[in-house]
């Protein structure tokens, strides 16, 4: 409840914060002015274009249908996402900030973060923000994916993909037109908002260091194309970008490092021992005049085991495959492709699989299982507004097969 007053005082203030930059823009209409375009948002520019504001957002109202075999069908209607979302610079001073939340979590914040750019080439970001040590697919706005919803690497290897701490991001062109795009980020590995809800409520473990590396040998995407997967920009010559991102999370107690908290290890004194999470990803991204193609690898794994107990009476040792019960632990794969039409109709297809390091525990979090997406898509206006659908079929190996249909609208402002 008091999250909840927090969060409509904020909303409250940035309301009344952009009522006063609307009259300001107005008493000096030399300096200053307002604009809107759908999903660029409303945009303010002072003292001729020097500081410059942002409100912008996104809605996605969807139905879902779900059924596993042998049980009886879910329907649901929901709001998938509403996003609000503040951005702004200081052009001179060099400066950026971005807040995004999206309110249809019960704990909506996402992003929180200012950012320096010496250089045009060059940003360091301290705050919460989306990173990229995860997979391509991962650091690629909810509103910009080519389907209904993230792979099921995304989603069995990740949360929402927020972290808190430095992030540095770099990007130049070398030996004439192939282009790198060199990523590091030192955060607290407890996800976002990863400092809990109040004092008692501290980050545990150790620091998370990761990084990511993306190779343009083509040259770079047209400017905005390299943020989502269809190629909506239509790439007039084939272009690719190859990347690999690790990361090592040391003392994790989440499932897969984006929180905190939801399970304990012990030494044999009793004192909390929580192992070490490494991630590994490989993809590749192509376009060429409205086709894509996303091929993604993944390998998940545990270290720092040696003499763990479950238990703080240190009376039950941690067995070898059971810290899969406790983590997702294994390799994933992910294949998508489509086409989009010259009149923004597209049709896409994905595969996915899943494989447990420890397939033979039938407790263990990361279960084996292959998919099957179809997807249709229509672009009214980029992603700015487009219906989606998407009929995606997983079989498992060891429980019932499920089928899960979706469609949604995404208005973005």
């Amino acid at each position: 409840m008091q999250k909840r007053k927090q969060m409509k005082r904020i909303s409250l203030l940035i309301v009344l914060f952009g009522l006063g930059l609307m009259l300001n823009a107005q008493e000096d209409k030399d300096k200053n002015n307002a604009s809107f375009k759908l999903g660029s948002g409303l945009n303010f520019s002072f003292n001729e274009g020097n500081y410059q504001f942002n409100f912008s957002g996104f809605i996605q109202p969807a139905y879902e249908y779900s059924k596993f075999e042998d049980m009886d069908t879910e329907n649901q209607f929901s709001s998938k996402r509403s996003f609000l979302i503040l951005s702004g610079k200081a052009v001179k001073e060099k400066v950026s900030f971005l807040v995004q939340t999206d309110y249809s979590l019960d704990d909506p914040l996402l992003d929180a973060w200012v950012a320096y750019h010496p250089t045009n080439n060059l940003t360091i970001t301290v705050g919460q923000k989306q990173t990229f040590v995860n997979n391509k697919e991962m650091t690629f706005r909810e509103d910009r994916l080519q389907f209904t919803n993230k792979s099921r690497l995304s989603t069995n290897l990740s949360d929402l993909g927020r972290e808190f701490g430095l992030f540095a991001e770099a990007k130049f062109n070398v030996l004439g037109n192939v282009g790198i795009a060199p990523m590091m980020a030192l955060t607290s590995g407890d996800g976002r908002n990863s400092f809990g809800a109040d004092s008692r409520d501290v980050d545990l473990g150790g620091l998370k260091i990761g990084g990511r590396l993306d190779v343009y040998l083509l040259g770079f995407f047209k400017e905005g194309n390299d943020v989502f997967s269809a190629d909506l920009a239509r790439e007039a010559s084939p272009k690719f970008v190859i990347g690999t991102a690790m990361s090592k999370n040391s003392g994790v107690s989440n499932s897969v490092g984006d929180g905190h908290g939801d399970f304990f290890l012990y030494d044999r004194d009793g004192n909390i021992s929580l192992p070490d999470y490494t991630q590994l990803y490989v993809d590749l991204l192509f376009k060429y005049k409205g086709f894509s193609l996303l091929a993604e690898y993944a390998n998940a794994a545990a270290s720092n085991l040696d003499e763990v107990y479950i238990d703080e009476a240190a009376t039950t040792i941690l067995a070898p495959q059971q810290i899969s019960e406790y983590l997702y632990l294994g390799d994933a794969i992910n294949i998508q492709g489509g086409y989009v039409l010259p009149k923004g109709l597209s049709f896409d297809i994905r595969y996915g699989s899943l494989k447990s390091e420890f397939s033979e525990n039938l407790n263990s979090q990361l279960m084996d299982n292959s998919s099957y997406t179809f997807g249709l898509t229509k672009y009214f206006d980029n992603h700015n507004l487009k219906m989606q659908a998407s009929i995606t079929k997983i079989n498992f190996e060891n429980t019932n097969d499920q089928t899960v249909g979706e469609f949604l609208i995404q208005i973005v402002f």
